[in-house]
């Protein structure tokens, strides 16, 4: 499930960088980091310390806030990071402390990595990943792509799980955790495992530790083989699992739809990828009465696909701004040149919701286009982020921008609330039930 999540949120940055003008060297002064062209190298070097140098230097430069970000912050991040590593590793060492910071970018940065000297590869790693992390932005993050696997992509099958978002579990989810995505024919398909089916246990961990989800478990789905306690809803039988990694035969997500009865037509689209606004759009192209477009478990994409697809509802409309650090917030507007469907639209959303998803859902709920079906969005949209190459092949990606609503309201952290409140339960899951497409149909 991780690999899968992993990929999907390169997969996303790259997308959001391909919606902007062909990307060009960064002037980042010290930084060396350049805007994702291609692909990264397949054989670049080890991470170093200057790996480390460039994306401190590169956060400054580039990300929305960088100019007054304070530069010890950075580092006391970086060095948190990179002594725990060495600590869980049995490698700490007795001259390794933070060096006093004056709050100087170019002075601070000669001061900490005197101390690093030569420094470790894994704690380096270590250190950008807590670095960035200490940003608390859910669009900034550094990605270590794998090396490509040999035979295609491997893992358990289970590639889908109810508080799944983005690279962590919702810290507003509420038990039970169930899955919600099997790849036919996997290792997990092979051992029974079901949609629906309630996860109790990982690796012996408990998923929720008082009502609070536990995080760890998603470091333990990655083991090989990973011991999984599940519970059937509709049975309520118990049952240990463990599954081993395996070879996934997987189709891309694609859109999909559906004639239902009284004229309206049911369409799912998994991500705003490039493409995908027109491909909802042919689904609609005999312009039904009414659209339910199930945008559940959405994790987002480019922001061009939104205003796109938007325009086939409404035109003249602001739907989102992007605002730089200072100066003046620029309106995203609908794309008026998709013709019109006038049809009534119906959306179905979830804490699944992500990005380029709820910024579409706060445009269609703040312009009155429609109706929100479901839970809650996910409230992860704090900016389109653009992608930049360090030095060791990693990708650094952090917003230049961040996403304000329509009204200019924070929907980051936040999300957007539903009309009419219909989330998915594991027995819904289990017994093909859909409370959201029920709800929705009765309101049309």
């Amino acid at each position: 499930m991780i690999r899968t999540l992993c990929a999907a949120v390169l997969v996303t940055a790259c997308t959001v960088s391909a919606s902007a003008p062909a990307p060009q060297p960064v002037p980042a002064g010290n930084a060396g980091c350049t805007a994702v062209a291609a692909p990264p190298p397949q054989s670049p070097p080890p991470t170093s310390v200057n790996t480390l140098r460039q994306a401190y230097f590169c956060v400054l430069d580039n990300y929305y806030s960088g100019p007054v970000l304070d530069s010890r912050t950075l580092l006391k991040s970086a060095m948190a990071a990179y002594t725990q590593n060495l600590i869980r590793r049995g490698a700490d060492r007795a001259d390794l402390g933070l060096p006093a910071l004056t709050g100087d970018r170019d002075t601070d940065w000669a001061a900490f990595a005197k101390v690093l000297g030569t420094g470790d590869p894994a704690a380096l790693r270590a250190a950008i990943t807590g670095m960035v992390a200490g940003l608390q932005d859910n669009h900034a993050r550094w990605i270590n792509p794998p090396p490509p696997q040999q035979g295609g992509p491997t893992g358990t099958g289970i590639v889908g799980v109810s508080a799944e978002q983005g690279p962590q579990l919702d810290p507003a989810a509420r038990s039970p955790l169930f899955i919600t995505e099997v790849v036919p024919g996997s290792p997990a398909a092979e051992a029974g495992v079901r949609p629906g089916d309630i996860i109790l246990k990982v690796d012996g961990m408990p998923v929720f530790i008082g009502d609070t989800v536990n995080q760890a478990i998603i470091g333990a789905f990655a083991a090989d083989p990973v011991r999984l306690t599940l519970k059937r809803p509709t049975t309520g039988r118990t049952r240990t699992v463990e599954i081993g990694q395996g070879p996934l035969t997987r189709r891309p997500p694609e859109v999909t739809s559906k004639r239902l009865p009284g004229g309206v037509v049911y369409v799912r689209l998994p991500g705003f990828h490039e493409g995908g606004a027109d491909r909802v759009i042919a689904e609609l192209r005999d312009r039904p009465k009414a659209v339910v477009l199930d945008l559940r478990g959405n994790g987002g994409g480019s922001p061009r696909e939104v205003t796109r697809l938007l325009g086939a509802f409404a035109h003249g409309k602001v739907t989102s701004h992007f605002c730089p650090l200072k100066g003046d917030c620029v309106p995203n507007r609908t794309d008026d040149s998709v013709p019109l469907l006038g049809s009534r639209l119906v959306v179905l959303t979830d804490r699944g919701c992500a990005s380029a998803c709820d910024d579409f859902s706060a445009a269609v709920k703040g312009n009155g286009l429609g109706t929100l079906v479901g839970t809650r969005t996910a409230g992860a949209v704090s900016g389109p982020g653009m992608g930049y190459l360090l030095d060791d092949g990693s990708v650094l990606i952090l917003p230049k921008v961040r996403h304000l609503g329509p009204a200019r309201e924070i929907i980051d952290t936040i999300g957007v609330p539903v009309d009419h409140h219909a989330p998915m339960t594991a027995l819904d899951l289990a017994t093909g039930r859909d409370p959201g497409l029920a709800k929705a149909l009765a309101l049309l």
